[in-house]
């Protein structure tokens, strides 16, 4: 959803982004990178302009403790790609309930005190009490988190006289901090003063990876509806071309991608992407598995001989467009979370779990492809926070195609090319996330395609761009949508997918979504008789009736199991869900009521259930289209025939089904 129009940042603010902002897209090459970029990624020490950033003199804090020690329980050894790391801060005279430990990468990065980086947060939302230095610290906590720190349970000497006597008893304590290889060296510093007023107390020295070139959090990615060939994304420190191994024998050679100076800033405030928030991305690799079969399962890994080479893992093709049926999971907004008690930039809440639980269906073996449908990782500037969501889903994009449309997060920036000129996007621009996400689009920075699976046509559209009605979006996807439902498969099922809807009971302080997106697209719903629409952007699950013009065209029949069936043999309108329940902290309905029976409830001669207190509108007025309201973390579910499609929405706590009968077969 939007993070900053309500986030309350001042008018000041709002009026800096409409300034001059300088845009550019990702260098590609099927090569190792020129000589000038090598040496921006030679050390991972900021060495261009946009790492080296605010070199001040450090902050020390006056007489600190000469006891002090900052020790790392790697025993000096390097750091594995994934590490719970034990950091003991010692030597404490006396506890402070100021004193925080922040990670920091690279280690040359800057830790003087920067009151003015809190801009930097809230320019994207991000309104948490965070650490105001120089550069992003990647993770920081408060030695509090140590219960016995304050109270000095666990105890030193920093002094001994002759006879071995301590004369300066001092204090310790003891954090836990979660580290993937991000490839750039870390070090872990001792502050004073809390997160605004900061000064160094003591550092521990840089520790480095044991291999920064390591190829990692490999993704899959379709790349046409026939189903034979997958596309393997992942990322390496290294910028040779490596490649993936597959199918008992077969190999493809990586495309090399990276992106040092291609995103967005201002003058008068420069962007995180370009800034506070920089970190050396490494290289994305990309590479097309080809001669596969529809439905199949093949084991693969990646890398070279030089730097090493993935685990092996499984993976299975989606059915090919036209087939019989299709399983899929979708949702929105996810981003991560930290899997430590840190403090970190844009923390959403619901990321692990769902994560965890759409890994979980994919064991079962009924899962054939992801959706995630905007507002992807939330970095939104803090490129190191791509490494961790990319960690956070590679045991679900690593077995099944893993398929992305933008989000404002990914994409608006003033004078990007965005409709929207708020800075939702820290700068990126969308120059990440079509970096790491490749999808089968008609060009850059044109993040919209259509494709087949099964018995489902997939339409995947930027709600970003510009969608008047000469826009090429909109002309292009008439071209998408003529092609498939006017051609010779006319069976299937037809899915309108995007970020912003244009449906939703949560208000805020600027619309949802572009008026002229509406304008120009529902009349094309209508025209082509989409059969459901998916959105996320507000955090919650919302179903309408079969609607047009905010008016319901159809209204849904209970089944003899309870579930809400929609019957499309006589075509009305589309369906719209929202399934922006991914991670982010939920957004709640407006005019909600608690019913905790199970006893059946008449709105306006709509049938719905209470289950397990679920929220449910009693307020709704004749003629609304809004049915189904849930703000709970979770996912849809969805199960595609040729003749009819259901959907569930799965979270903690409910279970709701919708049944779409095809538009060209009857009951």
């Amino acid at each position: 959803m939007m993070g900053f129009p309500g986030s309350g940042i001042p008018l000041l603010l709002v009026l800096a982004f409409l300034g001059p902002c300088f845009f550019g897209v990702a260098r590609t090459s099927s090569t190792p990178a020129p000589e000038s970029e090598m040496l921006l990624h030679e050390s991972y020490a900021g060495k261009s302009e946009f790492r080296t950033v605010n070199r001040k003199e450090l902050g020390s804090c006056l007489n600190p403790s000469p006891y002090l020690a900052v020790n790392v329980s790697t025993g000096g050894a390097p750091i594995p790609d994934e590490a719970f790391l034990k950091v003991t801060v010692s030597g404490v005279l006396k506890p402070d309930k100021s004193d925080w430990v922040a990670m920091i990468t690279p280690s040359n990065s800057s830790v003087s005190g920067c009151p003015l980086s809190g801009v930097n947060y809230v320019e994207t939302g991000d309104l948490a009490n965070l650490p105001l230095l120089c550069h992003y610290p990647v993770k920081a906590q408060y030695l509090t988190s140590d219960p016995g720190y304050m109270g000095c349970k666990n105890t030193g000497c920093g002094k001994r006289d002759a006879s071995g006597a301590c004369q300066a008893r001092t204090c310790a304590a003891t954090l836990t901090f979660h580290v993937v290889n991000f490839r750039t060296d870390v070090e872990f510093v001792l502050f004073s003063g809390g997160f605004g007023t900061p000064c160094v107390l003591k550092r521990s020295g840089a520790i480095r990876f044991a291999n920064p070139a390591k190829p990692l959090y490999g993704h899959l990615s379709s790349t046409d509806s026939k189903a034979t060939s997958m596309r393997l994304t992942w990322v390496s420190g290294d910028g040779k071309p490596q490649q993936v191994q597959y199918d008992g024998g077969k190999s493809a050679a990586s495309h090399v991608t990276t992106f040092t100076q291609d995103m967005c800033s201002i003058a008068v405030l420069p962007s995180p992407a370009m800034d506070f928030g920089w970190h050396d991305p490494g290289y994305i690799h990309s590479a097309v598995m080809t001669g596969l079969q529809p439905s199949q399962s093949y084991t693969y890994r990646y890398g070279s001989d030089s730097v090493g080479w993935s685990d092996k893992t499984t993976f299975r093709t989606p059915p090919a467009g036209g087939s019989d049926e299709l399983s899929f999971v979708i949702f929105g907004d996810m981003g991560k979370a930290p899997l430590d008690p840190s403090v970190e930039h844009y923390i959403q809440p619901g990321s692990i779990s769902v994560a965890k639980a759409v890994a979980k269906e994919i064991q079962t073996g009924k899962v054939d492809s992801i959706f995630h449908i905007g507002d992807i990782s939330y970095a939104t500037g803090f490129l190191v926070e791509w490494d961790f969501f990319l960690h956070l889903i590679t045991p679900l994009a690593s077995q099944v195609s893993y398929m992305t449309a933008i989000g404002n997060h990914e994409r608006d920036y003033a004078e990007s090319g965005s409709v929207y000129v708020t800075p939702d996007s820290g700068g990126e621009c969308g120059v990440p996330y079509e970096s790491y996400f490749p999808m089968p689009s008609v060009a850059k920075d044109k993040p919209w395609y259509s494709i087949e699976q099964g018995s489902v046509h997939f339409i995947v559209i930027s709600t970003e761009h510009e969608w008047s009605e000469k826009s090429e979006q909109v002309f292009e996807q008439q071209i998408f949508i003529l092609f498939h439902t006017g051609d010779v498969i006319t069976f299937l099922k037809t899915l309108f997918v995007g970020h912003r809807p244009m449906y939703s009971s949560h208000g805020g302080l600027l619309p949802n979504v572009d008026s002229n997106f509406v304008a120009s697209v529902e009349p094309l719903l209508l025209n082509y008789q989409v059969d459901l629409v998916f959105f996320g952007h507000v955090h919650n699950y919302e179903r309408t009736c079969a609607v047009y013009q905010s008016k319901c065209n159809g209204i849904p029949k209970k089944d003899a199991s309870g579930i809400d069936t929609y019957d499309n043999s006589n075509y009305t309108a589309p369906v719209h869900a929202i399934v922006g329940a991914g991670g982010f902290s939920l957004d709640n309905f407006p005019n909600k009521e608690l019913r905790d029976d199970l006893n059946p409830v008449i709105l306006n001669d709509i049938r719905c259930t209470s289950v397990n207190n679920i929220f449910l509108d009693v307020q709704i007025k004749g003629g609304t289209w809004s049915l189904s309201r849930v703000s709970e973390f979770g996912y849809a579910r969805v199960h595609a025939t040729k003749t009819d499609m259901l959907v569930q929405v799965s979270s903690s706590t409910f279970l709701h089904g919708q049944k779409s009968t095809s538009k060209t077969e009857s009951d």
